[in-house]
């Protein structure tokens, strides 16, 4: 008789996985770091317990929204106030904070629950392409253009 293998969470032996956003597409990107902070990429991936590794995500100002969506798109949020309604296009966002506008693409893409906000932890973006994770030796993971 055959049982499905589950993975418990204290098994999962995580790797670091280096992207350098230098080129590549918003969308594209985040998928893909998106399936590896799930741990989808695994034979062992379990739906309930995290086994996604670490992803260092370097040169966040490069990266391209393609079609004139970053002066179309438009990113909102509210204070809660009367009046309290701020909108930024995602050109201005890319020049501001780019960090956040990645974050934001992968974020949307984990799951909507307490899982998905510990994997979205596991994820390090930096602006430039310097990055404090040397010592955690980061494989360069392949992403599509």
């Amino acid at each position: 008789m055959r049982q499905t293998y589950y993975a418990k969470q204290g098994e999962v032996e995580r790797a670091w996985r280096l992207v350098d956003a230098d080129g590549k597409r918003l969308g594209r990107l985040a998928t893909e770091v998106a399936t590896v902070l799930m741990g989808k990429h695994r034979p062992e991936y379990t739906p309930h317990v995290d086994t996604g590794d670490f992803v260092v995500i370097t040169n966040a100002e490069k990266v391209v929204m393609v079609g004139g969506r970053a002066e179309k798109r438009i990113k909102t949020r509210y204070s809660g106030y009367p009046g309290g309604l701020k909108a930024e296009t995602y050109a201005s966002l890319l020049e501001r904070k780019p960090e956040s506008v990645v974050e934001d693409a992968v974020r949307r893409m984990l799951p909507k629950n307490r899982l998905g906000r510990t994997m979205l932890k596991k994820l390090k973006v930096y602006r430039g392409s310097e990055h404090p994770h040397g010592a955690q030796q980061p494989v360069p993971m392949d992403v599509c253009e």
